[in-house]
């Protein structure tokens, strides 16, 4: 309970228990008919992208060679310390929201909004990045390249819009309903991907996996802005290959696995979160993990690894130098089906932070309205026409960073998390605790970090810049309008 003294504290807390009682509000209440199944279809819906058709490949070539399989296992580890506080909480408060809810069991008011304000850059970004993807695809699909137009020297990208009007229309006629279209999309992707296993193998020859860990190659160091956080401090440079390749390699795609967060969001609406949450957060990383390191190897041993080096390479260089020129369509049209998935779970993520921020009063309360399917419509629209205008007419180009370090500030934030609400409410029924604590989390702190620090010093300024923007927007509104602010006020 928020007391008195504690009514204009930057630190003021939302109980668990308020964050519960609040899901059943009238007028903003969201309908309960997710199942771990459902949970673990958006979990793999969200995490398998182009990624795993373009990232691997590149990846293999330029940095790591057959090591990359490895890893994917490293990143999956480092994925896997966080993934297992989010089950923790997500389990412990069932409440739409995701880090943004925790942090304000946990650490307080302005904590949760700068979450909440970075989620709402993450899951924008991402969606409308992601959506440009897509268009991309479609334009390979039908041999027509993108699916732009241009008038008056502007380029708009109506492929990309048409996604997002589609999806958006989707999610505001229902979750269920978004998940069963996602079960399909999901279900093709995984198809072409085991497709591209199964054929990949009668390519496969063993001669190509060695070295599996190749020798270090020196690389040209990057300046200025461009460089990393940890060089700009250290003055150190870097490398390819070798075990330097092998650890740079994990920390570029463990991207690949950023996601499985979006599955906290939906706690709200989900039947029995105690015990579907944990389930549906850990079992799609392990099928997007065992789907990552079948690929990886099954890549690099149809081909040498040097035969894929450059910024070009894909799944189907590898199966062209083989003759197999037949695979790009397919290909393809998996990353089509991964792509959609990708977009409408964003979406999904997006639309829950608001709508838990708008029911908090930290922002309109008009916009946390739900209709007569339970879902929040009037956010639901609102954040399609807002991702669709970026992703038509805007160019994002080296953005597309602001989303790994949103992400890692998130997954940074739930892990201190874990320990802070172990030790101030050890007395709440958790369906699921991680073990170790605080060890794992102290780990998965540490793996974060180390991966922020390798992003690049003009991500780091752009996220400082938007952080500053959502503290004037939370002192000139959130802080005033907040409903934990007049709860205690109306009890002095």
């Amino acid at each position: 309970m928020t007391t008195p003294t504690s009514r204009n504290s930057l630190f003021r807390t939302k109980s668990v228990e308020q964050s519960i009682r609040d899901t059943d509000e009238p007028g903003a209440k969201l309908r309960k008919e997710l199942t771990a199944w459902d949970l673990a279809i958006f979990g793999v819906a969200v995490v398998i992208g182009a990624g795993i058709f373009t990232l691997t490949a590149r990846t293999a070539g330029n940095v790591a060679g057959p090591s990359v399989s490895l890893s994917f296992v490293f990143a999956a580890i480092a994925c896997a310390l966080t993934a297992l506080c989010y089950a923790e909480f997500a389990s412990t408060v069932p409440v739409a929201g995701s880090a943004y809810t925790f942090s304000y069991a946990t650490f307080g008011e302005l904590a949760a909004w700068i979450i909440g304000w970075d989620l709402l850059l993450e899951f924008a970004l991402a969606a409308a990045v992601v959506s440009k993807g897509w268009s991309q695809y479609l334009g390979q699909v039908f041999d027509q390249g993108a699916a732009v137009v241009e008038f008056g020297g502007i380029t708009f990208d109506w492929g990309a819009v048409l996604l997002i009007a589609v999806l958006t229309t989707l999610l505001a006629l229902g979750t269920k309903l978004s998940s069963r279209v996602s079960a399909v999309a999901v279900a093709i992707k995984v198809g072409v991907i085991l497709l591209v296993i199964i054929v990949g193998l009668t390519f496969f020859d063993a001669s190509n996996l060695t070295p599996f860990i190749p020798e270090t190659v020196p690389q040209e160091e990057a300046h200025g802005l461009t460089q990393s956080l940890f060089s700009l401090v250290t003055g150190g440079g870097n490398s390819s290959f070798g075990w330097y390749g092998l650890l740079a390699a994990a920390s570029l795609v463990f991207f690949a696995f950023i996601g499985f967060d979006v599955v906290a969001t939906a706690a709200e609406e989900t039947k029995n979160p105690q015990r579907d949450l944990p389930r549906g957060i850990l079992g799609s990383l392990i099928v997007v993990t065992i789907l990552y390191v079948a690929v990886s190897i099954v890549l690099t041993g149809m081909v040498p690894y040097t035969e894929l080096s450059g910024d070009d390479a894909t799944l189907a260089t590898a199966f062209a130098l083989n003759g197999a020129d037949w695979a790009k369509n397919i290909i393809s049209i998996g990353a089509l089906a991964g792509l959609t998935t990708v977009v409408m779970v964003m979406l999904l993520g997006q639309t829950r932070v608001l709508f838990a921020m708008s029911r908090d009063g930290l922002t309109p309360r008009w916009l946390a309205k739900t209709g007569s399917r339970g879902t929040p419509v009037r956010i639901t629209v609102i954040v399609g026409v807002v991702c669709a205008l970026l992703a038509g007419f805007v160019e994002f180009g080296t953005l597309e960073e602001m989303v790994n370090i949103g992400t890692l500030f998130a997954f940074l934030l739930v892990s201190i998390g874990v320990v802070v609400l172990r030790r101030t409410r050890p007395d709440l029924p958790r369906g699921f605790r991680v073990p170790l604590v605080p060890y794992v989390p102290i780990l998965a702190v540490v793996a974060c970090l180390w991966l922020m620090i390798n992003l690049s010093v003009e991500t780091w300024l752009r996220f400082v810049v938007w952080m500053l923007l959502g503290l004037v927007m939370y002192f000139a509104y959130g802080r005033r309008h907040a409903l934990l602010g007049r709860s205690a006020s109306e009890q002095e």
